[in-house]
């Protein structure tokens, strides 16, 4: 198999390059976006295909990203020497960080990496104190470690200085729809001023994913729209213009899912005059071999925060706080349980890291 990248300024044009050039038989292995060296967001979409496609549909084409060029004597021994200076970093971190087994340093980084914390981000932290007495003291240590925890976590203050429309996307099954709904309840009747509230419904694949939202919508005399395509999206967001609040529900879709994902970038990236604030709808339940892959491919929509639902559901927050640390993405609200609209809060640091202390304690 052969792997090729195609860089655009959006996902879809990326994706539709691919596509062209190789038809509908390749494999999506990546989408992400990237700030290159002038300071502009591009998108790269990687794909994978059959060496005797690649073949046929290369040998006349023009190779159509700069990855695929063959890179110049000087560039491969630029190459080579960052590689060695990068192993000689690694080598001398590892060095200096790695202790005897019985250690304070190593029993506290023992707990943490067990409890779902990246030795990666540790090793980083933890540099710093090399000849601290801290390090001798476990205590300290753990503090300074959930000291520095709390510094890197962000949070999304709420905020209604002008109309806003907020797309919820995330995995299938993490409670996009009950989190709208709980969102609605609370901007429409639980805050200083009541908003006026709509909700639009790009779910058209989930069977009943348009009665759950207009059941909400019913009990709570808030409007709700349905749309099947760009253009119908633009025309209801027309009609709402008068609205604080649009909620838009998406499909749920897997991260390997290419399909629903370009349509939902399509939807994103539609020609209307209020910007989406894209939010991402994170379990707390979430896998850390799943992390990388949810963040590769939702980070493509320009996350504005991330909503954590399902806290209720498990007492081991590691991961999701590794995720927070690891990918420097804000937090907005948690969702604690089924009940909307009370199960909803607005993100706190202090709420995540007492749960996880606890946790850290047991």
């Amino acid at each position: 198999m052969i792997q090729e990248t195609f860089v655009a300024d959006d996902p879809k044009s990326a994706y539709e390059e691919a596509v062209g050039k190789y038809g509908a038989g390749l494999k999506l292995l990546s989408a992400k976006q990237v700030k290159y060296e002038d300071g502009q967001l591009r998108c790269e979409v990687a794909i994978e295909v059959a060496e005797e496609v690649f073949l046929a549909k290369s040998c006349d084409a023009i190779p159509s990203v700069q990855h695929s060029m063959t890179p110049s004597s000087d560039e491969t021994a630029l190459l080579e020497e960052l590689t060695t200076l990068k192993k000689q970093l690694a080598s001398m971190k590892e060095e200096i960080l790695g202790v005897e087994d019985d250690s304070v340093l190593a029993k506290v980084k023992k707990l943490f990496v067990s409890k779902g914390i990246a030795k990666q981000w540790l090793d980083d932290v933890l540099i710093s104190l090399m000849g601290n007495h801290i390090l001798n003291d476990d205590t300290l240590l753990v503090s300074y470690i959930l000291e520095e925890i709390d510094e890197s976590l962000k949070v999304v203050e709420e905020s209604f200085d002008s109309p806003k429309i907020m797309m919820l996307v995330g995995p299938t099954g993490v409670g996009k729809t009950t989190t709208i709904a709980k969102l609605a309840a609370r901007y429409a009747y639980m805050m200083d001023k009541p908003y006026k509230v709509a909700f639009i419904n790009l779910d058209s694949y989930k069977v009943g994913a348009f009665d759950q939202l207009g059941h909400y919508a019913d009990i709570m005399q808030i409007k709700h729209v349905t749309v099947d395509s760009v253009e119908t999206f633009i025309k209801g967001l027309e009609s709402l213009h008068d609205y604080d609040v649009i909620l838009v529900d998406t499909a749920g879709m897997s991260p390997y899912d290419t399909q629903k994902f370009i349509k939902t970038v399509e939807f994103v990236q539609s020609d209307i005059p209020r910007k989406i604030e894209v939010n991402l709808l994170l379990s707390a339940t979430v896998k850390y071999e799943d992390m990388d892959d949810i963040y590769t491919n939702f980070s493509f929509l320009d996350l504005h925060s991330v909503i954590i639902s399902k806290f209720d559901e498990t007492k081991h927050l590691g991961t999701l706080l590794n995720f927070m640390l690891l990918y420097d993405v804000p937090m907005s609200y948690f969702s604690i349980g089924q009940e909307v609209p009370d199960d909803l809060l607005v993100a706190s640091k202090e709420y995540l890291l007492e749960r996880f202390i606890g946790d850290l304690d047991g």
